[in-house]
């Protein structure tokens, strides 16, 4: 299951995003939204965990909670189709 991760802090790091999820279950992949122009972080990523029940849990979990300040926004990613 893809999980959409916003309001991330921008200092936060893809081994700190993983150390937080991972504590729910296995996560396969994460992936960090960044800016193509300045290189910097936009705030938001993408964690993927294969077993949904653990991703329901991490979800449940950690929406709301807070990072550095900022309170995440954890929610079942939304899939579009790219032509």
């Amino acid at each position: 299951m893809k999980i959409f991760v916003g309001n991330m802090p921008f200092s936060m790091t893809m081994e700190e995003l993983q150390v937080l999820f991972e504590r729910f279950g296995f996560v396969k992949e994460i992936t960090l939204a960044v800016n193509r122009e300045t290189g910097r972080l936009r705030g938001f990523a993408f964690v993927e965990m294969p077993d949904a029940i653990q991703a329901r849990n991490a979800i449940a979990s950690l929406n709301g909670t807070m990072q550095c300040g900022r309170k995440l926004t954890v929610s079942c990613s939304l899939t579009r189709e790219r032509n």
